[in-house]
């Protein structure tokens, strides 16, 4: 057998939540976890305390499938198979839907991304390659991609990193070494070791406010 790859046009999805007041807002752009949608991630979203003065945007990963207990639709963002192909998809992709996000409401020029678990190295990627500057970041439970170098990770002014105390995923050495590679590149950090696990806690949502408080513009 013989391997071949083409291109292929595919059709993603996103939902979107405008805020409370009318004018231009800031926009909030969620990525969501493993094996979940972006409806369960913009509600993360939407109950961190303040969202309501954003445009949240949460977009779902292409590579869907069915959740085996429920059946429900579910999605991840890659495997490891022709993995650098689909990190370029998918950057491309998050580009298309903050644009076409721009254009339908009115936004200002803050944007913040917010990623949980496997989608916090997308959110990175995205934020590192981004045509457009993103003021910040939000990671829960997720590491920094080992491929982002320094010069790309400059391009991420500023970044709130979360982590349980009893996560057996995103453990406390993984978070140790990514505060440093992001200290190292310029980045400003604000990291919050929370009592928890794998999980987007009470905690990362309080946090998540004042942080968002701060770029609200």
């Amino acid at each position: 057998m013989e391997e071949r790859t083409i291109r292929a046009i595919t059709h993603g999805r996103y939902v979107v939540v405008p805020p409370a007041n009318p004018g231009p807002a800031p926009m909030l752009v969620g990525f969501h976890g493993y094996a979940e949608s972006a409806e369960q991630h913009a509600d993360r979203l939407r109950a961190i305390p303040g969202a309501d003065r954003w445009l949240i945007v949460s977009i779902q990963g292409l590579n869907r499938f069915y959740q085996r207990r429920t059946n429900d639709v579910v999605a991840g963002w890659m495997t490891r198979q022709d993995r650098e192909l689909a990190i370029a998809d998918n950057l491309a992709y998050v580009a298309s839907v903050v644009d076409a996000a721009s254009r339908e409401w009115p936004t200002s020029y803050t944007l913040v991304y917010a990623g949980f678990s496997q989608g916090v190295a997308m959110m990175f990627r995205a934020a590192a390659s981004s045509p457009r500057p993103v003021a910040g970041v939000i990671a829960v439970c997720g590491d920094v991609p080992p491929e982002l170098e320094s010069p790309a990770l400059t391009r991420v002014r500023s970044a709130l990193v979360c982590h349980g105390a009893g996560d057996e995923w995103y453990t406390a050495e993984i978070f140790a070494k990514d505060l440093h590679r992001l200290r190292g590149a310029g980045v400003q950090v604000r990291p919050l070791d929370f009592a928890g696990g794998h999980e987007w806690s009470d905690e990362v949502a309080r946090a998540a406010a004042e942080y968002l408080r701060e770029h609200h513009s």
